[in-house]
């Protein structure tokens, strides 16, 4: 008994060491890796205060979590967005390393945390803009509490996520827990990350990140 027990403390303290090691890379990610470094404006503001979620949005209940899938599609109607998916790792920073830049309709999902509809806080990245066009997350800011993500699984089942919260965050002030962590324990949490706030010609490079946290609402085959 007491020699399980030490198996499970020990398995509990190593996922809250690699937990803690991916919000230090997140947070140098969140200040470094996502800028885009090209060149066309963003449409996000530079107000760089939270968009939160207004008073007067009444949002359903969240969905029990579902089994782990794999993410294949995310769809966000709200921006028109239907874009594949592709597992991503760590960058050498130790934060997610997003899709190549010659890959501007795709989608990274960090492929060694959660599965998008399964408990915990599934992470998904994408580029904001090209050097010559908009890329996957270029409308993300956009996005409004209450709107739907819905990511298509390969277990054939579609997730469907109610957005709770619009953050855009400056990169002076990057909280990666705020972030990235888990909002409600037991939930099933997304998380979509672009570069946001405007772009600094002189760093080449934008001021902010937008964050836009959802749960899971209902599922469909």
């Amino acid at each position: 008994m007491a020699e399980r027990e030490r198996s499970a403390g020990t398995g509990r303290l190593l996922t809250g060491v690699v937990w803690l090691a991916l919000l230090l890379g997140l947070w140098l990610w969140g200040r470094q890796v996502t800028d885009l470094r090209l060149g066309i404006s963003a449409p996000t503001t530079g107000d760089i205060a939270a968009v939160g979620r207004p008073p007067e949005v009444r949002l359903p209940p969240a969905l029990k979590p579902l089994p782990n899938a794999r993410p294949q599609r995310v769809d966000i109607p709200a921006t028109g967005v239907q874009a594949p998916v592709v597992a991503r790792g760590l960058d050498r920073l130790g934060g997610i390393d997003p899709p190549p830049y010659d890959q501007p309709g795709v989608v990274g999902w960090y492929a060694a945390g959660a599965r998008p509809g399964a408990a915990g806080t599934a992470l998904m990245v994408g580029h904001v803009d090209t050097e010559t066009r908009p890329a996957v997350f270029y409308r993300l800011s956009s996005v409004k509490p209450g709107d739907t993500v819905r990511v298509v699984r390969d277990d054939g089942r579609v997730a469907e996520f109610t957005v709770d919260d619009v953050q855009v965050l400056a990169r002076d002030h990057f909280d990666a827990r705020q972030a990235y962590g888990t909002r409600q324990s037991g939930r099933a949490e997304l998380r979509l990350i672009t570069c946001g706030g405007t772009f600094d010609k002189a760093s080449g490079s934008y001021t902010a990140n937008v964050v836009v946290s959802a749960y899971l609402t209902g599922s469909a085959l």
